[in-house]
Order: structure tokens, then C-alpha cells, then sequence
């Protein structure tokens, strides 16, 4: 997962408002969005790495939520384990807390990550990394940084949190944007988060990042949606979740939309229902 902006604990009864794009090669083996079982028996809802097992972003009936990015680099990683399967460790039951979760990451297995991990019934939510946030594409020191998020709105892609890419401000103030106009758990964000997770406008060379990759592949990556065919490489899906409360309920909608390569190199990505796939859960208190 490569973009994500959230809003947590933002407006009463909504705890969580989430839009992400994952972007990843488009070989890759991967499972679209459904519900399917941990090794403990937890049931999660979440696309699925069918490589490694792992998953980028999910929920699991508990009430927990995980979303995880990579951090860019110009090297190439040398990993012991995938960073998908710390998603599915925190959804699962084996941790009772985030700050024990964090304790027992070994940054060093992995390549760089960005984890957001929280809890909507306990409305507690944390930010972990293994790459220091005031030079996160330096990856030869590794280490691991955790700290809690405050209720607020916060955006996400390949660097640290809320680090001011054109992308992730773009993204960030659509999310503002739902936010103002959201009333109730109905679907009235979902057309101006779908225009901001599908645009491929171009960043301005002088607004680029630079993570230490070539310059046109800095440019490729700068779009919220992302499409290089001549490296069979860009946005997967894209997924729209939200989680209200009411009643000591909470109700839970994922909204994902599966895409393939684009037809032409101008072509806007389908929100159509045969890409579309709706799961909703309800959490008991």
C-alpha cells in the first residue's frame, strides 16, 4: 500500500475514515478483498498477499485495524521476513497491547516499513516504523519508532507520516473535505475520495521528492494514482472505509476497487461494478 490518508476519531461517532491506493506489480499474486481466517482463528477482512501470506491493509472482527506502506529506497531490500505479516500479527490475538506489539518488532528483518495500528472500540491508535522520520531513505540505520496518534487527520505514502509530498496533500485534503460533508454512515464521500485516489496529474519537477530512485521514476510515483506498464508496475486497488458507532455498535464498510493496466497512457482508472466489491462487518461492544 502506497497512499493512504485517515482520519481517526475526527467526528463524533466516526472513529475511522480511510482512503488508500495500494500499488504493486501487477504479477503478483493477490487475493481481492474478503473475509478469511488468521492462523489463531481470528477472521480478518482484508485484500490478501497470496505470495506471502500477509495483507497491506485490514480489519479483524476484534475491532483491530492495521495499514502498513513501505519506505522508498534506492536499495533494493534483503529482508527475512515480509512486512505484510506485521499487519496480520497485530490484527491477530497475540498481542494485548501496541506498545508490547511494538517491543517485540526486530526492525532489522525488515525491509523499510510504515505500520498504523489501533483499536476502534478502545479508540487508541499508534504509528511504528523502522526508519527514522527525519531521514526515512536512509536505510542503512535502521531502528524503530512508535508513538501514539492523537485524534486528527493524517496522510501516508513512502516516506514518514505526513511527510508533504504532492500526493499525499492532495489526498489529505479530499479526506478534509468528506470529512465536512459526511452526515452519517451513508456513501456522500465517496465520489470526491475516488477523483483524488484516481488522479494522475503530474507533479512539477521542482515538487518532486527525492527518496535516491532516477528522476523520471520519482515522477511516475508522484501521481496518486500510479500506472507504469513499461515496468508492469502500478496502483492495484484502491479502497474507501469508514466506521461509525451508534448504539455502542460499530459498523464497519470497505469499499475496493480492483484495476488492472490502464488501456491508453491517458486513460483514468474504472470505478465500475465489476472492479467495485463491498464488505461490511458490525463490531459488538
Amino acid at each position: 500500500m502506497c497512499l493512504i490518508a485517515f482520519a481517526l476519531n475526527a467526528r463524533p461517532g466516526l472513529g475511522l475514515l480511510l482512503a488508500a491506493n495500494r500499488d504493486e506489480y501487477f504479477d503478483r499474486p493477490t487475493a481481492r478483498l474478503h473475509r478469511w481466517n488468521l492462523p489463531d482463528g481470528s477472521q480478518v477482512l482484508a485484500g490478501r498477499d497470496l505470495r506471502e501470506g500477509g495483507t497491506w491493509l485490514g480489519a479483524a472482527v476484534s475491532g483491530r485495524v492495521a495499514m502498513l506502506t513501505n519506505v522508498r529506497s534506492a536499495e533494493l531490500p534483503v529482508a527475512r521476513r515480509s512486512r505484510g505479516n506485521l499487519v496480520t500479527q497485530w490484527l491477530g490475538t497475540g498481542f494485548s497491547d501496541r506498545a508490547r506489539f511494538a517491543e517485540t518488532i526486530d526492525p532489522q528483518a525488515y525491509g523499510g516499513f510504515n505500520l498504523v495500528i489501533g483499536d476502534l472500540k478502545e479508540g487508541n491508535w499508534s504509528f511504528v516504523s523502522n526508519r527514522n522520520p527525519a531521514c526515512p531513505h536512509d536505510a542503512q540505520k535502521p531502528g524503530l519508532w512508535h508513538r501514539p496518534l492523537p485524534p486528527g487527520l493524517y496522510a501516508l505514502s513512502n516516506a514518514s507520516l505526513d511527510t508533504d509530498w504532492p500526493k499525499t496533500s492532495l489526498l489529505r485534503s479530499a479526506l478534509a473535505q468528506a470529512l465536512d460533508s459526511a452526515d452519517g454512515p451513508d456513501d456522500d464521500w465517496l465520489p470526491g475520495l475516488q477523483a483524488a485516489l484516481g488522479s494522475r496529474s503530474p507533479a512539477g519537477i521542482h515538487a518532486l521528492p527525492r527518496t535516491g530512485v532516477s528522476l523520471d521514476f520519482e515522477q511516475a510515483l508522484a501521481t496518486p494514482f500510479v500506472h507504469m506498464p513499461d515496468r508492469a508496475y502500478g496502483t492495484r486497488s484502491s479502497l474507501i472505509m469508514s466506521a461509525w458507532v451508534n448504539g455502542g455498535l460499530w459498523h464497519l464498510t470497505m469499499d475496493e476497487w480492483h484495476h488492472g493496466p490502464l488501456a491508453s497512457p491517458t486513460a483514468l482508472p474504472a470505478w465500475n461494478a465489476s472492479s467495485h466489491r463491498r464488505e461490511r462487518l458490525q463490531l459488538a461492544p
